[in-house]
């Protein structure tokens, strides 16, 4: 059996430049306004997710102050 190297070429978005993914996301964004179908949070669905972001963030930075030590 022989071993083939990773060869494997980049597809998709990941062969595009990142200007051109870029636009790509810009012209989704700006067509989900148009239909009015882009998610809108409300002030409780934006209070979970900065807590969440907040918690990670420092249950992050725990663990790197525990590594150093």
């Amino acid at each position: 059996m022989t071993l083939r190297q990773n060869t494997r070429r980049a597809r998709g978005l990941a062969a595009m430049s990142p200007e051109r993914r870029r636009e790509i996301a810009r012209m989704g964004g700006r067509t989900s306004q148009a239909r009015g179908t882009a998610h809108q949070w409300t002030a409780e669905e934006a209070s979970v997710a900065g807590k969440k972001g907040s918690a990670r963030y420092s249950l992050k930075k725990a663990e790197e102050s525990r590594s150093t030590q």
